[in-house]
């Protein structure tokens, strides 16, 4: 089998720490080039610009785009019109209708398009999904609170218009909700907390529902330390059910069902070989429409300045 031969664009933390492990894990899958101002990777041809990676790189087959949500679109454009297949970190893009001409591009071009939702793919998710398939969901309660300044150390982007703040893990939570709910769901109500030295919010409280009228909230927070909270909690006819880790350990009252190593990063290369070899896109917008629209109605409040 050829391989997929595949160069990271933005080489931060979440790239040194997931995705070069990944592809070398997956078959079929080969890193081939580092595009990235401030870092590179011993071994491997290194660019400065996904441009300079085009233009003067070795022969190349896809990217895979980890540089922050308000550089990808024109990235991504730029890898299309190369020819080359494109993977997306999440969030895809600093807003929705960014990547409607992106899913064109691929399209006429017959190149992949890969929007990913790396907490989709952990182990327990899919058990998740197929439990609540056949229950009643009476409610579902999201608490999703991390430490800033452990997950995203000095990375002001993130504090930036377009960085998403909070819902740069938040979306995470999102994502696992719009795949193990049974009907889409929608935002109704929303306060989100900026600090006033910051364009991106720090914490965030959501009211969502279903067609159905489903109570689902969600607590999202930066400034959690000590223990992570990373949990989804659902109740139905037939007990409580809880998604734990992010996704990695399932519960029903209390009772551990599903609990496996984390491979979401490996699931996600598999993933794009797999499409790339029939040139398919795979491009699910749900979870960033529910954060573009938490911020069209959400209030806001300032809180205090944030400092890292």
């Amino acid at each position: 089998m050829t391989e997929l031969r595949i160069a990271i664009v933005g080489f931060g933390k979440i790239a040194r720490d997931q995705h070069v492990g990944a592809i070398a894990a997956v078959p079929g899958a080969m890193l081939a080039a580092i595009a990235s101002r401030n870092a590179s990777l011993p071994g491997l041809p290194h660019f400065a610009t996904v441009e300079e990676l085009l233009d003067k790189g070795p022969q190349i087959d896809a990217v895979s785009l980890c540089t922050p949500p308000q550089v990808r679109r024109g990235q991504a454009a730029a890898a299309l019109a190369a020819g080359k297949h494109v993977m997306l970190e999440k969030p895809p893009g600093i807003g929705v209708a960014e990547l409607d001409p992106l899913i064109a591009m691929a399209s006429e071009a017959k190149r992949t398009l890969f929007a990913t939702w790396h907490s989709r793919h952990a182990p327990a998710v899919e058990p998740a999904r197929e439990w609540l398939a056949a229950r009643r969901i009476k409610s579902v309660h999201i608490n999703w609170k991390e430490d800033v300044r452990v997950w995203h150390p000095g990375q002001a982007w993130i504090w930036e218009p377009g960085g998403l703040g909070v819902f740069d893990p938040g979306i995470n939570a999102l994502s696992i909700l719009t795949r193990i709910l049974p009907r889409p769901v929608f935002v109704i109500a929303a306060e989100l907390a900026f600090p006033a030295n910051c364009q991106s919010p720090i914490a965030a409280n959501l009211t969502l529902t279903d067609i159905g009228g489903l109570p689902i909230t969600a607590e999202f927070d930066f400034r959690q330390t000590g223990p992570q909270s990373w949990d989804i909690l659902v109740e139905t006819d037939e007990g409580r059910m809880t998604l734990s880790r992010g996704g990695r350990i399932m519960a029903v009252d209390g009772k551990v069902v599903a609990d496996a190593p984390d491979e979401e990063y490996r699931e996600l290369y598999r993933r794009f070989v797999k499409l790339a070899a029939s040139g398919t896109s795979d491009v699910d917008l749900a979870p960033l429409r529910l954060v573009a629209d938490t911020f069209l109605l959400g209030k806001r409040n300032i809180v205090e300045p944030f400092v890292d």
